[in-house]
């Protein structure tokens, strides 16, 4: 028994020697409080040294699913590659909803068949996306309304009365919806869950297009019948500057470079996209496409602009700053971008004469095509790669 005991004494003198020499676990542990959420603490009888004690409480402003606002790695579309479907859309069926002017008409992307209509009586002329992507809102420039559509159900909820509804934006944090009114000039700044209004701040022009700069306190828009930009400081809610571009300009839908440093802005008027500074707002040129220049959207790889418009669509590469291929349209109409199938391989469209067709973003051939009742003003396909989503015409980031 005594042998016993000093053998004990001895292996615990050991093991007190050990740690004073500095003898450690390979893993790093903490007292209590200190470290990481997820990594070990040392103490006996304390709290599981996985698990916060006192989990952090999300703040009462924040909207449900709120995200991070800063692009991964400072890049905008980090997020939007290539079968990068949010969490919450994934259980969502691939469709194209497209505008027609009497309705929507749903289409199935793969069989390219209809599969439902609604909003019927409702003047159609655009699809945004919610800022979490679980409905759509349409809007009726006619009628100055907007109308709530659930992504899954398809059923419509009770029209919101908004004046002339030319634009629908949401700000990257989710909190604020802006609505581009054409009568009178103004931004309508609405609760963006159920689009009750909080302010309005005056424009100096009709906008309707436009994107928001890299941190998102800023959305830039595009005044076509002025021929102007004008960008909007968010929290401020003001005008917070202008540029007029040159005489004969017609600006219209516009992009933020994958690098946050430049907006590109489609010129139907001139045939091609005008590069902005996104710091200092200021004109850098001018680069060609084809004539009619209307629409734009962005591969999946970030690598290049897609400008369509008067029958043509031009692929622009964006480090290059030049045109890598021009395509011819079906029809040779202004048909207008709906957004990048999710795999990146087709460019969706509809032309105004009734088709919807999807070109390869390789080779610019026609892979499919649906005819659809009405002339079809806008085109929305959901859901798509991204965190969430901006409004527009398939702004995600």
């Amino acid at each position: 028994m005594g042998r016993r005991r000093a053998l004990c004494r001895a292996l615990a003198s050991l093991i007190a020697a050990a740690m004073v020499s500095g003898c450690g676990s390979p893993v790093a542990f903490y007292r209590p409080g200190e470290g990481g959420a997820d990594e070990p603490v040392v103490g006996l009888g304390g709290a599981s040294p996985y698990v916060r004690s006192t989990p952090a409480r999300p703040k009462a402003a924040d909207p449900p699913g709120a995200v991070p606002v800063a692009p991964a790695g400072g890049r905008v579309y980090a997020a939007t590659g290539p079968g990068m479907i949010a969490p919450k859309a994934r259980d969502m069926p691939a469709r194209l909803y497209v505008a027609s002017g009497h309705g929507i008409e749903v289409i199935d992307p793969r069989t390219m068949r209809p599969v439902g209509r609604f909003g019927a009586g409702a003047v159609a002329s655009r699809v945004v996306p919610s800022w979490d992507m679980r409905k759509l809102w349409v809007a009726d420039t006619v009628h100055d309304v907007l109308v709530p559509v659930g992504a899954r159900s398809g059923g419509h909820g009770r029209p919101v009365r908004v004046a002339d509804p030319a634009g629908l934006y949401f700000t990257p944090d989710g909190r604020t919806a802006l609505v581009a009114a054409g009568r009178p000039r103004r931004i309508e700044v609405r609760d963006p869950w159920t689009m009750r209004p909080r302010a309005a701040v005056p424009l100096p022009c009709a906008a309707q297009d436009g994107d928001f700069t890299l941190g998102g306190g800023y959305l830039v828009m595009s005044c076509t019948s002025a021929g102007a930009l004008v960008r909007l400081d968010v929290a401020g809610r003001r005008v917070a500057g202008t540029v007029r571009l040159p005489a004969g300009a017609r600006p219209g839908d516009l992009r933020l470079s994958p690098d946050g440093g430049t907006f590109f802005v489609a010129d139907a008027a001139r045939g091609g996209v005008w590069a902005v500074d996104a710091r200092t707002f200021a004109p850098q040129g001018f680069l060609p496409t084809a004539p009619g220049a209307r629409g734009l959207a962005i591969s999946r790889d970030a690598r290049r602009l897609f400008v369509s418009g008067g029958g043509t669509l031009a692929a622009v590469d964006f480090r290059a700053r030049r045109v890598t291929a021009r395509w011819p349209l079906p029809g040779g109409g202004n048909a207008v971008p709906g957004g990048v199938s999710s795999d990146g391989r087709a460019l969706w469209l509809a032309d105004p004469d009734g088709l919807v067709y999807a070109v390869s973003t390789r080779t610019g051939r026609v892979l499919r095509h649906a005819r659809v009742k009405g002339r079809p003003a806008g085109l929305c396909v959901h859901p798509q790669p991204g965190r969430f989503a901006l409004g527009g015409t398939g702004l995600y980031r």
